[in-house]
């Protein structure tokens, strides 16, 4: 059973992004850009982001 969790290889910031690549087989890049954009257009993605990171248990 995969879970979804902070990445210990593929981090930038939290590895937020790259866990959810990772669940997602998507690449991380993709998921950086998309919070990006979700955030540029008024989207609340950085508060997305930041609860992530509190919620999401390390790899």
């Amino acid at each position: 059973m995969r879970r979804l969790s902070l990445s210990r290889t593929d981090r930038k910031i939290a590895g937020v992004c790259g866990g959810i690549g990772e669940y997602f087989s998507l690449d991380s890049n993709l998921i950086r850009l998309a919070f990006v954009i979700l955030a540029l257009l008024g989207f609340s993605s950085v508060v997305v982001y930041i609860v992530c990171w509190i919620a999401l248990p390390n790899d």
